[in-house]
């Protein structure tokens, strides 16, 4: 009797003392999926972010929802890319309590920064010469910066950051500097997270160069133009792109341009994305040699939490492998 009893005291105070941690813990919140993976990879044993953009939802398209809003308002700290890639947090952001961190990742220390490739169907590198006057570094990386001037809002460089296991950490980096001004008294915990996230990254890196070297001279075309940064950092060969962003559906004149290149391309990939109007894909390779795939730059089909952006990464390098290595 005198063990029951104990156990029986013993459940509310390790409740009580559960819920005291969580309550410790700051409201963090989190634009887009690769964003929520890293932070929550850092808060681990501290907390969980919450997620704006979550299910099969893209920020090219996304619309806040009344509970985003609620989420904004109660934060303390807030991580997104930039108004370059989620424009539909730009005046939600400006309008939250000045007691909130915000923490725009496109602006982390140490990121490799890529010129949107304006006009997107086929740029000069689609011959295979790799240096292609777009001034690489000595990892074949475009070191253009987002003061030039652009026809595009909010800077001249391309938001899907993530895509480079190196700017993964960069922004990896930042949230942590973040999360220990916002949150001191877990600093230790951030730290050592950090570091351990960091130590993966690297090795993650290694793994997708492994994945994608026997088939990183085949061309392929892509939805839209999102991989620059796995194409820099791997040396795969992207073709083109069927449409320039998203949220434009190209014209029969572009789709017959498309199908052409695919034709001469021979048996190449096209590769459609989860959220985005997969039937084009479809008409691009009718009558070609060409075969379908897909890749998930924004990770739409992954479930949330501190493995999704391995999972991400290793997803789009093996279905790039998978389809280039089909024989024809």
């Amino acid at each position: 009797m005198k063990l029951a009893t104990a156990l029986i005291l013993a459940v509310p105070a390790i409740f009580f003392a559960e819920a005291g941690r969580a309550a410790d813990a700051p409201v963090v919140v989190t634009s887009i999926k690769p964003v929520h993976s890293l932070v929550s990879a850092i808060m681990q044993g501290v907390g969980t972010p919450e997620l704006i953009v979550d299910g099969a939802a893209s920020p090219h398209t996304y619309n806040m929802k009344p509970s985003n809003a609620r989420a904004l308002q109660n934060a303390k700290v807030v991580f997104w890319v930039g108004p370059g890639l989620e424009a539909f947090l730009e005046k939600p952001l400006e309008a939250i309590g000045s007691d909130a961190l915000v923490a725009e990742l496109d602006k982390a220390p140490g990121l490799t920064k890529l010129k949107f490739r304006e006009g997107g169907a086929f740029e000069p590198h689609d011959d295979g010469d790799h240096n292609d006057g777009n001034h690489h570094d000595g990892n074949g990386h475009d070191q253009a910066h987002a003061d030039e001037d652009h026809d595009h809002d909010h800077g001249a460089f391309d938001t899907h950051l993530w895509l480079d296991p190196q700017n993964a950490k960069a922004m990896a980096a930042e949230i942590t500097t973040t999360l220990v001004a916002a949150d001191p008294a877990n600093a230790l915990t951030y730290q050592a997270n950090a570091k351990t996230l960091d130590d993966r990254l690297d090795a993650l890196d290694k793994e997708i160069a492994g994945i994608v070297s026997a088939v990183k001279d085949k061309p392929f075309i892509v939805f839209h133009d999102a991989y620059q940064y796995f194409e820099h950092r791997y040396n795969v060969r992207i073709a083109g792109s069927i449409t320039v962003s998203p949220e434009t559906i190209p014209g029969a004149e572009r789709i017959a341009e498309i199908h052409k290149k695919v034709g001469e391309l021979g048996a190449t990939c096209v590769f459609a994305e989860p959220q985005f109007q997969p039937r084009l894909v479809d008409v691009v390779i009718e009558g070609t040699k060409a075969k379908a795939g897909v890749l998930d730059p924004e990770a739409a089909t992954l479930d949330a939490g501190p493995d999704l952006y391995f999972n991400l990464m290793h997803g789009i390098a093996n279905s790039m492998k998978d389809c280039l290595a089909r024989e024809s």
